[in-house]
């Protein structure tokens, strides 16, 4: 079993989450079960996926959900996009939270392609 709290990746994704949630505590009420909900869940999958595959006993499945984790945060990413356009998520708050999903893309992208090198 790996111990995801030695894993960069796994760290930065819980500080993207935490984060996320303080930015879209602010968004409409309508928007409660609708994007805030989705963009939340996508920002939880993050770090539950790097936790769950670290619990597992093979590579591939390590791998699977890190890549799991990945789409997560691509769907997040997108979704940030999205709620800024919209005009949930002020530019400010945007500027704050997007250099940090690209730079826990960048490190989870590492992490699974050294993992599929071994």
């Amino acid at each position: 079993m790996r111990d995801h709290t030695t894993l960069r990746a796994c760290e930065m994704a819980d500080e993207v989450a935490v984060l996320l949630y303080h930015v879209t505590a602010g968004f409409p009420k309508e928007e409660r079960y609708g994007l805030t909900s989705q963009m939340r869940r996508a920002a939880v999958s993050v770090p539950s996926n790097i936790v769950e595959g670290c619990a597992r006993d093979s590579q591939a499945d390590y791998l699977r959900f890190l890549n799991m984790a990945f789409g997560s945060l691509r769907e997040l990413h997108y979704q940030v996009g999205l709620a800024t356009r919209l005009g949930f998520l002020c530019n400010q708050d945007s500027s704050l939270i997007e250099p940090k999903i690209v730079e826990t893309e960048k490190v989870l992208n590492g992490l699974i392609r050294a993992l599929r090198t071994e």
